[in-house]
């Protein structure tokens, strides 16, 4: 028995050399090889741009446009009708990021489910968990997928509020010098789009061009309070709009709202410092006292225990 395996694996051995030494028989020599692949290319290079266009695309227009345009057909289905204002409204807070639609955003989500699900799925089986806990994780992660975007989109909005929080006193404050030394309110806000930086100025010189295309000073300060969430920034438009309505001087309106807007920044440093202590008490309970513990306690608990051991006499 072992002769008749040993001879058919001889047998086996020699049928493969004689495959290997048929094929490298039968291949094409390498120049000819070098020379197709040569020939190839010069019929590339020397093909018409048409031809070679689709090759010559780059990787996300061959493959992830198309797959961004089927996502956004399937995001189109599961959202509501709704969702689309909704989610525009979201934009506008959130300052309109480059590239971002309602469309692209229902996309995304549709997109991080179907990674989030796919990734989820795939750790826990390599990690061989049971049924409910891949399940309660593959769900779970798959609905933060989902929701991504809109998080992404809530902490930018959140983000830019902060930021035009902090610059709306500053803003005001050139307003009110730039009305007072004799300009007008719509040279005073040109003033303060070129002369400052951030979402700030950016809404008020978009303000600018809504004006500079035929909208009203009113209709423009109203989308400007529309496109923030920022109640100060909110009151100071419906000061200036009632001011516009009843012929009251811009230049004393601005000074009252430059010192009440300086009033409410100094009460929300206050509120800040106030919340200091109660913010710093949970890492002072949980990382600062053990380890202050375990430094002052320590060599003490580490005597007691050789005491009862009876290591110390």
């Amino acid at each position: 028995m072992s002769a008749l395996v040993m001879i058919l694996g001889i047998a086996l051995i020699f049928g493969a050399l004689v495959i290997v030494i048929a094929a490298l028989a039968l291949s094409p020599r390498g120049d000819l090889g070098v020379n197709r692949s040569i020939a190839v290319l010069e019929a590339l290079t020397s093909a018409p741009k048409e031809m070679t266009k689709e090759i010559d695309a780059p990787f996300a227009d061959r493959v992830l446009i198309p797959l961004l345009s089927k996502a956004q057909g399937l995001g189109k289905r599961l959202t509501p009708d709704d969702a689309n204002e909704r989610i525009h409204q979201k934009l506008e807070l959130a300052g309109n990021p480059q590239g971002w639609t309602a469309d692209r955003v229902s996309a995304g989500k549709v997109v991080c489910f179907f990674a989030t699900l796919g990734l989820s799925l795939a750790l826990t089986l390599a990690m061989g968990l049971a049924f409910l806990p891949t399940l309660v994780i593959v769900v779970g992660l798959s609905v933060l997928g989902y929701l991504a975007p809109n998080f992404y989109l809530y902490q930018r909005a959140y983000d830019r509020s902060e930021t035009m929080q902090r610059a709306l006193p500053d803003a005001i404050d050139l307003l009110t010098i730039s009305v007072e030394s004799g300009l007008g309110f719509d040279a005073a806000v040109a003033q303060v789009a070129r002369n400052t930086e951030g979402p700030l100025a950016e809404e008020f010189a978009r303000m600018l061009q809504e004006m500079q295309i035929g909208r009203g000073r009113t209709e423009a300060l109203r989308s400007m309070a529309e496109r923030t969430n920022l109640p100060d920034l909110r009151s100071f438009v419906s000061a200036m709009v009632q001011a516009d309505s009843f012929g009251i001087p811009i230049a004393q309106v601005l000074r009252v709202q430059s010192s009440e807007i300086r009033v409410k920044k100094r009460q929300w440093a206050e509120e800040m410092a106030q919340k200091v202590p109660v913010k710093i008490l949970i890492p002072l309970i949980f990382c600062i006292l053990p380890c202050l513990f375990i430094a002052v306690l320590g060599p003490a608990g580490i005597q007691i225990m050789n005491s009862f051991d009876g290591t110390i006499k």
